[in-house]
């Protein structure tokens, strides 16, 4: 068959079943603009296959299956999308949930007395072993950079931030929930 013939029998094919298709495939996924996208990619893949000769009804059958499976195929995108917003969503709302929570439950009274939150801190700091609270001491009061505590204490930067990982869940469950509230007073 020659091309401008081929050309000629896709258009009519085209013409005769784009808009049932469309129709046909609007119906699953409620977008008129994604059924119709849905169809010219069937129709692209139609046109990639042209050199197979179809029989009328095994056209029509291709036509419908081809576009039944690409809309099954979006809709499962849609849902696994839809699930993993709905997931994220929870997840945000358990944590507004909780900062709502955790606000509810502070007591700041401590902080009428001047002597309050360096009490807390000092009690906490006191608490860390030794060379854990002197790499927090240099690093959060001296406002030291981690490669300067490592070269003055002759240590790792490694060494300096698995310290520093270790002060900080140590003040966090020492401080529970005032930790927050004493870093950002004290630290930044």
């Amino acid at each position: 068959m020659e091309k401008n013939d081929q050309i000629a029998n896709f258009e009519k094919i085209y013409l005769l079943y784009f808009s049932k298709m469309k129709y046909f495939a609007k119906v699953y996924v409620l977008s008129e603009e994604e059924a119709e996208n849905i169809v010219q990619d069937v129709f692209a893949e139609l046109w990639e296959k042209r050199d197979i000769r179809f029989e009328y009804d095994n056209l029509v059958a291709y036509l419908f299956v081809s576009t039944k499976n690409r809309c099954l195929n979006y809709l499962r995108h849609q849902t696994m999308k839809q699930e993993s917003a709905d997931k994220i969503q929870e997840e945000y709302k358990l944590t507004l949930q909780a900062g709502i929570n955790s606000l509810e439950v502070l007591n700041l009274d401590f902080l009428s007395d001047p002597n309050g939150v360096e009490e807390k801190l000092k009690k906490a700091l006191d608490t860390l072993p030794e060379r854990c609270r002197q790499i927090f001491v240099m690093s959060k009061i001296k406002n030291k950079k981690q490669k300067e505590i490592a070269e003055e204490l002759q240590i790792s930067p490694h060494t300096v931030e698995t310290q520093m990982g270790i002060a900080y869940r140590r003040l966090r469950k020492e401080l529970k929930q005032y930790f927050t509230l004493v870093l950002a007073i004290c630290f930044y």
